[in-house]
């Protein structure tokens, strides 16, 4: 059972690169496969295949799961691309990569099915990080990026990892609603930690309890006046000369993960992750109405509702953001190194200074101490920190201060951090009093994987599901031939 969560786990964390090398392929959905007359395998069509009275072309398909279809080039691109990342071996196989790949498609489609919905905003959100992502490991540089995943624009780019990304969005969904009911008992994490005791206990890494104190630079209220004007400016425009405000979100917006869209949001309900503040101006308007200017933590903002359905609306937005000064950014670093100096001179402890200072709202009441956002714990494991913040910590002996860091926003928004190890504990064979929390996890992780094997069964039994060729020669994890 440990080898399994490793291995789910693993697969888990295959899904950047999977998507990565997809790009450079064509994932499509049933309906979309072109009739031909080529010389191909043709499909065994079952009764209740999801498309009737088409001819499916089937050379180069390697599986129909549901509405979703697999190429053998996105194996193929998806298996070299794991190479360049130095993923092991074991993994690389054409079957394993197809049978995760099923796996994700199987989720997606009864995602669909059950009628799940997803946060879009949270779907652009993640698309833009993306291609930030993408855009900082070629410099900065479109045209490289286009090059390397064969795209004209980045607006292409976009449209299909917007479209990647909603099908792995479903495909979570689905995962999380078939075990949000799970739960486990303290005699049954009891008697999963006898099972590891008989098979041998499993070794903890190094693990740290880390605070930390964020100091953000003052914006002068001359910049936020200015920021208000423009959008009060653009508002007049729109309501009063019936301007467009889709134009002036592409012009001026500096929000880029909707900015291309003019800066359009779609299945907004009040459950979005976006902050309360934006929530509460969205909800307030009617269908057509453009917002007052107003203020959230990442800037002002004006908000048009395009579209009312039941619970849920479609809006646009154009975000502006106040510059912060050299002179305000001065004086935020100096602020943090006398902090820093304080504390170092026993002035105050680092959990008053990060009460009494600290800008981040999450970590400042409970004394800078920072959440596992995995785990939930207040430990973290050294080798699996975050790679922004593992260099930070790796070295800081228990109760030593860092340095001062610029860690800015994605809007390129200044701020400086230190950090402190409040804990540090070495590494140690696995103790059921001192490692409860993550006991717990492993017991749940592990009933959870049998609710997702009962799910699977059940659902593979009653989904379309075809392998082509050879793909039936392989051994799955899963039924997918249905034997």
């Amino acid at each position: 059972m440990q080898s399994k969560i490793k291995n789910l786990n693993s697969t888990i964390n295959l899904y950047l690169v999977l998507l990565i090398s997809l790009l450079s392929g064509n994932l499509l959905s049933a309906q979309e496969i072109i009739s031909t007359t080529e010389n191909a395998e043709t499909a065994e069509v079952e009764p209740k295949a999801p498309t009737t009275g088409t001819t499916f072309k089937v050379d180069g398909v390697a599986a129909v799961v549901g509405e979703f279809v697999i190429l053998d080039s996105d194996i193929q691109q998806a298996i070299e691309s794991l190479k360049q990342q130095k993923v092991e071996a074991e993994a690389l196989t054409e079957c394993k990569v197809l049978d995760k790949l099923m796996e994700d498609k199987l989720y997606a489609h009864h995602a669909v099915v059950d009628s799940i919905t997803i946060s879009e905003d949270q779907v652009r959100s993640y698309t833009q990080q993306q291609i930030d992502y993408f855009l900082n490991q070629f410099g900065g540089s479109e045209e490289r990026v286009l090059k390397f995943y064969r795209k004209e624009k980045m607006s292409d780019l976009q449209k299909e990892l917007l479209e990647l990304n909603r099908n792995q969005e479903l495909a979570k969904a689905m995962q999380q609603k078939i075990v949000e009911d799970v739960e486990v008992t303290p005699e049954e994490i009891r008697d999963y930690f006898k099972g590891l005791e008989r098979d041998g206990l499993p070794q903890f890494g190094v693990e740290l309890e880390i605070s930390k104190i964020l100091i953000e630079p003052e914006v002068p209220q001359a910049e936020k006046q200015k920021v208000i004007d423009e959008l009060n400016g653009y508002r007049k425009d729109i309501v009063e000369n019936g301007s467009s405000f889709a134009t002036k979100a592409v012009l001026w917006s500096e929000d880029e993960s909707s900015r291309g869209d003019g800066g359009l949001i779609k299945d907004v309900d009040r459950k979005s992750q976006f902050v309360k503040e934006f929530r509460d101006v969205a909800f307030s308007l009617e269908e057509g109405e453009v917002s007052k200017p107003f203020e959230t933590e990442f800037g002002y903002h004006i908000i048009k509702v395009e579209k009312i359905r039941g619970q849920k609306i479609d809006l646009r937005h154009i975000l502006r953001i106040p510059k912060v000064t050299t002179a305000a950014e001065n004086e935020a670093k100096d602020k943090i190194e006398k902090i820093k100096k304080r504390i170092e001179e026993g002035e105050l402890t680092f959990a008053e200074a990060a009460k009494e200072f600290s800008d981040e709202k999450e970590t400042a009441s409970d004394g800078g101490i920072m959440i596992n956002p995995v785990t939930q714990d207040r430990m973290f494991e050294l080798k699996n920190l975050p790679p922004d913040l593992y260099p930070k910590v790796q070295n800081l002996k228990e109760g030593e201060i860092s340095i001062a860091f610029n860690n800015p926003t994605r809007t390129g928004k200044t701020r400086y951090e230190i950090y402190t190890v409040s804990d540090r504990l070495e590494e140690h064979e696995a103790d059921f009093a001192l490692d409860y929390v993550k006991i717990k996890e492993f017991t749940l992780q592990a009933k959870r994987i049998k609710a997702i094997e009962k799910w699977q069964n059940e659902k593979i039994a009653e989904t379309y599901i075809k392998l082509n060729g050879t793909r039936k020669d392989c051994e799955y994890s899963s039924n997918w031939l249905k034997k």
